[in-house]
Parts: structure tokens; C-alpha cells; sequence
């Protein structure tokens, strides 16, 4: 094994807050590393430090030589100016330069520059690079490679700054939460992508079937302690419980040691001899092991919730329109109790849209939406709350209510709630802008569930939440005697809490099926596999009937691919990719021509590029068909 990236005893504090201390771990070549602790204990800063963006207190960071590290931090920094092709160019100045000059030549017509950059883009492989680009910015569905990144909304940027880190092909990638922002089919793109690669990998994900499929190596942080599992998240879970039970055993017999050292230290004479000064210090070492795993917190959800009667929720015949973008088209569904609902589909396709007529915040244009009496929803938003970083975490709880009550129908104060969602008294009466991202999401949580909700709503729960936090807020919806609907690109997540799943399929439409992510996934998969026979099946038809249905002989066919000249092949392989892209691209203009969000400048600016891209779809399936029947 290959160290390319090592830490020793590396410290970090801002002010009197310590973040961790006395850190050492190693990242070998060819590793795909996942770093798991609580929100809290400092994941991002530990990136930051290793990737060079922050300096540790004390401790030494090695590196091989000329290490080349690719970091994709959760709020990634764009350059607002610069178009989305040119930002995932920015670190390879000279091919970006000669990409943009070989596109105004050719608006220019310039035979003889053109000649020049093309030469120019073979030395450089620009065109390679410039497809590659492409390629992977469509798949995270981003498109319009001539806007500013400034124009771009946040998860939009976090794709482009995705694709720009996989584009510079680094030795080492960091990334911190890469699948926030992601939908599921990007998700399960860019898991299969890592997973062929050959890159070393530092990753920060909550994301547990994304684990397991990508990771070999596992590394927990427990109070700036370190332990190492060689194996995937699966192998980790297992080893993991078998590590809690031995300190359990070992905090077990402390607490019986120091029982009986108690008892000795209450009846020790005044005078202290060496002999008893040795046994009170070895009664400390044994008050630290029997607090044991008691330090490392366990999240507690009993969050209580009010009568569900027997009328929930009935939609019927409900419809939403944006302008000519129909979102949700004649929807109706009835509510049972304690149901518990997952919805999946690509961004923009009326998810949070729907979310909001359910609960009111939004009309339908028609239909009904009968609420029962008793219902009280609890809507933790994808956008989260707006938190007053200068406020205490106490008072913000406190605002809402002093006494809460819990789930067996007993109360506590609004403090004894923190110390269930591992906010101890100290860190409650911090300042909220001192917390971490995904604290700022547990506090949000408590706030939600504080209120008693009978039918629970959430959109992207799982974003910034640890994987401890997930665990627990999922045994607690699967019992809870609530109605839940949940947003999520968390497919572990989906699979554990969800009876079925409502599927947006775009266009308006929302189909329900009736099991959980996996089982969706595995039936479309067969269905593609089946569409995919029936295709070749009529291919294979078509060719015997073009032949009269006689079989070709074998040097027929051997004459036939000889006639396929090496540029020509590399022809056809380049206009294969050049195919599937337009096809993207035109798909994406037809979108935003019926989306009705375009101004009338827009309208005649994406028509014409829309007649432009179809005539270069026509002419290079031409082409290809013709190349095609050389094969």
C-alpha cells in the first residue's frame, strides 16, 4: 500500500470551541474512503484541512509529491462570470482558451485559423476533454453550457462544481456530501462512475447504499477517536456493533470496580499514604471507564404526537399548472391512517409543489383537498428555517414551547428535549450561527416534531443529517402512529420507512407504486430489459427481411467490415456521442419552449436553436446510418 495522503496528530479549534484533537489517519492509493462520524465532530473541517483549504493547530499533514487533490466541498466557490463550460475548464487555461477560439473561427469562418485550432485541439485532446465535459454535465442535467454560473440556482452550481472536480481528473478526490442536490438516477450515475474508476477517494456521505457500493474503506470519528474498518458500509455496521459491545463489557465491569472503590473511598483515613494516593488515582481511571460509551450521546427520538381520527386526507381530481408547464394533472388519492409514503422524480417535476397543497401553503388550480379534522401536519422544508444565528439554541426552542409532550403521553422541558437530540447543556446555550450544517438540521427537526404532528411531511430530510441521526429518525417513523410523506434521494432512507411510493413522472403525471424504492427500481429495470428484446427482436426482423431472408455468408460479412476505414470508425464512434448529446440537448430546449417560463426574445432565441440542433440530429443520423451499413 501507497500512502498518498496522511495525517499525525492533527488539532483544531475557533476560539474556546475544540473541534478535535490528537487526529491521525492514512488515505493509501486506490482506497475509496468514507469518513463517518456525528454531525458536530468536525467532518468538514477535517476536509478542509487535509485538502489544503485550512491549516490544523498543531499536527502534520503529508502528502506525496505534486499530489494533484480534486475537492468538492458542500458550498463549492464559482465564479459567477465565467459560463458553466468555462468553469469546469478553469484549471486547464490553455484548453479552454483554444476550445473558445476554435468556436469563433468557426462562427468566423476562418479556413485557415480553423485549420490551425484543429491541430491545435488534436495535440491537446481538447476534443476529447470538451465531450467528456459534456457528457458528464448532461448526466447531472446541466445543459446550457454558455450560461453564467452566476445565474445558476444552488444545487445547479453544486453539479457544475461535481462535474468540474471528476472533468480535471485529480490522482485524489475529497468530497464532502456529493450526493446532496442529486437526484436519484444522478446518484446512481455518479455511483457507478466511482465506482469504475481507478481514483483514490476521501468521501463525506450520509448516503448508505452509496456506501456501501463505492466505499472499501470505512473511518469513524468518535471524540476525535479514530477507528479504521477495511470493508464496505455493510462490513462496517457489523464490526461496529461488535466494538459497542465490547466497551460495554468493559464499561460494565468498571462501574462494578468502582462501586467497590467508592466504597473504600469513603471510608479511606485522612491521612493519605503513597499506597491510598495510587488506589484514588486509579478510582479516576476507573470513573473514566465507566463512563464509556455514555460520552459518545445516542440520540433519543419520543417526540409524542396527537389523535389521528379516521378521516385524514382526500385529493380529488386536483391539478397545478405554472403557465403552460403542467405540474400535476388530475391527481386524486385518499389518505389512510398511519400510511407512509415515499415520492420520487426528477427536480421539477411538482414534488415540493405538490408538498404544498397538501398542507395548504399552496391552491390547486382545480380539485379538492379535504383535510380531516383532527390532522396537524409538521412540515420540515427542504429550505429548512430561517435560524437567528445570534440566538441561543435554548431560546429558539423555548419559543416555541416550554414543555413538550412525549410520545407515552408524559411532558418535559424544552431542555430535556435537546438532551435527547444530543444538544447537552452546554452546546444548548451556545449561539445557533456555531453549529454545524447538520446540527442546524437536527435543531430544525426538534422544532418540527416538538409541535405534535399527526401526519408528518418531509422534504429532503436527510440532507446534512449524520447517519446516526438517520438511523434513529427512521425506527421512529416506521412506529410512530403518524401519516407520513417524504421527499427523498436517500434510496436506503426510502426502502426502510416507505409502504409505496409515489413516482412524478413529469408532464403532470404521478403514478403510485405499490412497494418500496428497490422494488420500483428492480421493476423498471426489468422493463427496460424487456423493451430492450422486443427492439432487437424487431431489429433482427427488420435486417432478414432487407436480406430476403437468407443469411448472409461469412465472407460476405467479413468483405463488408473491411470496408470500414480506421478515421471512419473513429468517425462513427465520435458521432455515436455526438448523437446522444444533441438528442439531450433537444429534449432540454422542447422543456424550456413548453415550460412558459421564457420571454419572447427567449421564445424565437431557443426556437432557432432548437431547428439548428434538430438539422445537426438529421444530418449526423444520417451519417452515422451510412457508416453504420459498412459495419
Amino acid at each position: 500500500m501507497t500512502p498518498l495522503l496522511q495525517a499525525d496528530n492533527i488539532s483544531k479549534s475557533y476560539g474556546s470551541l475544540t473541534i478535535f484533537t490528537d487526529i491521525s489517519l492514512v488515505v493509501n492509493k486506490d482506497d475509496k474512503v468514507a469518513l463517518i462520524a456525528r454531525n458536530g465532530e468536525g467532518k468538514t473541517t477535517l476536509l478542509n484541512i487535509l485538502s489544503g483549504k485550512d491549516t490544523a493547530d498543531s499536527g502534520k499533514i503529508t502528502a506525496t509529491r505534486d499530489l494533484k487533490i480534486g475537492y468538492l466541498e458542500q458550498e463549492p466557490v464559482l465564479n459567477d462570470d465565467m459560463t458553466v463550460i468555462d468553469q469546469v475548464f478553469a484549471s486547464s487555461e490553455e484548453i479552454t482558451r483554444t476550445i473558445r477560439e476554435y468556436e469563433e473561427a468557426l462562427t468566423s469562418g476562418d479556413k485557415t485559423l480553423i485549420d490551425t485550432l484543429t491541430s491545435r485541439m488534436d495535440a491537446l485532446q481538447a476534443w476529447d476533454q470538451e465531450t467528456k465535459a459534456k457528457q458528464i454535465l448532461t448526466e447531472l442535467d446541466i445543459t446550457e453550457f454558455d450560461k453564467r454560473t452566476g445565474q445558476l440556482s444552488g444545487g445547479q452550481r453544486k453539479r457544475v462544481a461535481l462535474a468540474k472536480v471528476l472533468i480535471d481528473e485529480p490522482e485524489m478526490l475529497i468530497l464532502d456530501e456529493p450526493t446532496n442536490h442529486l437526484d436519484l438516477d444522478m446518484t446512481e450515475w455518479l455511483e457507478n462512475y466511482l465506482k469504475r474508476s481507478n481514483l483514490t477517494i476521501l468521501m463525506v456521505t450520509h448516503d448508505r447504499y452509496f456506501l456501501d457500493r463505492v466505499c472499501n474503506q470505512i473511518i469513524e470519528m468518535d471524540n476525535s477517536n479514530i477507528y479504521r474498518y477495511s470493508g464496505n458500509y455493510s462490513y462496517y455496521v457489523e464490526k461496529r456493533a461488535e466494538r459497542l459491545e465490547n466497551m460495554q463489557a468493559i464499561t460494565d465491569k468498571a462501574r462494578n470496580l468502582m462501586r467497590k472503590e467508592l466504597e473504600w473511598m469513603r471510608r479511606m483515613p485522612k491521612a493519605r499514604t503513597t499506597k491510598s494516593k495510587s488506589r484514588i488515582d486509579s478510582f479516576h481511571d476507573l470513573k473514566e471507564k465507566a463512563r464509556g460509551i455514555q460520552d459518545a450521546g445516542n440520540i433519543s427520538i419520543k417526540a409524542g404526537s396527537r389523535r389521528l381520527g379516521n378521516k385524514i386526507l382526500e385529493l380529488r381530481h386536483i391539478s397545478k399548472s405554472f403557465g403552460p408547464e403542467r405540474v400535476i394533472s388530475d391527481f386524486s388519492y385518499t389518505f389512510s391512517r398511519f400510511e407512509k409514503i415515499g415520492i420520487i422524480g426528477k427536480n421539477g417535476t411538482g414534488k415540493t409543489t405538490f408538498l404544498n397543497i397538501v398542507t395548504g401553503m399552496l391552491k390547486p388550480d382545480t380539485g379538492v383537498v379535504d383535510t380531516g379534522e383532527t390532522v396537524r401536519f409538521g412540515y420540515f422544508r427542504q429550505e429548512g428555517i430561517n435560524f437567528d444565528d445570534g440566538e441561543r439554541v435554548i431560546d429558539a426552542v423555548r419559543d416555541i414551547a416550554e414543555v413538550v409532550q412525549m410520545s407515552d403521553g408524559s411532558t418535559i422541558g424544552s431542555a430535556q428535549l435537546l438532551n435527547h437530540f444530543l444538544f447537552p447543556p452546554p452546546r444548548q446555550h451556545d449561539y445557533i450561527g456555531k453549529l454545524s450544517g447538520g446540527e442546524k438540521r437536527r435543531l430544525y427537526l426538534v422544532t418540527v416534531l416538538m409541535r405534535s404532528p399527526n401526519f408528518l411531511i418531509l422534504d429532503e430530510p436527510t440532507n446534512d443529517l449524520d447517519i446516526e441521526t438517520l438511523n434513529v429518525l427512521e425506527d421512529y417513523l416506521a412506529t410512530a402512529g403518524i401519516c407520513l410523506l417524504v421527499v427523498s434521494h436517500d434510496r436506503f432512507f426510502l426502502d426502510k420507512i416507505s409502504d409505496h411510493i409515489f413516482v412524478f413522472e413529469g408532464n403532470g403525471t404521478i403514478r403510485d407504486f405499490p412497494g418500496n424504492y428497490t422494488q420500483y427500481r428492480d421493476h423498471v429495470r426489468k422493463q427496460e430489459k424487456e423493451d430492450a428484446m422486443r427492439f432487437s427482436s424487431k431489429k433482427t426482423s427488420a435486417r432478414e427481411f432487407s436480406g430476403k431472408g437468407k443469411e448472409q455468408p461469412a465472407a460476405a460479412l467479413s468483405k463488408k467490415k473491411q470496408k470500414l476505414s480506421f478515421n471512419e470508425k473513429q468517425e462513427l464512434e465520435k458521432l455515436e456521442k455526438d448523437i446522444e448529446l444533441l438528442e439531450k440537448e433537444k429534449a432540454s430546449l422542447e422543456e424550456a419552449l413548453s415550460g412558459g417560463k421564457l420571454s419572447g426574445e427567449q421564445l424565437q432565441e431557443y426556437s432557432r436553436k432548437h431547428a439548428e440542433v434538430s438539422g445537426k440530429l438529421d444530418s449526423k443520423s444520417d451519417r452515422w446510418l451510412e457508416l453504420s451499413e459498412k459495419v
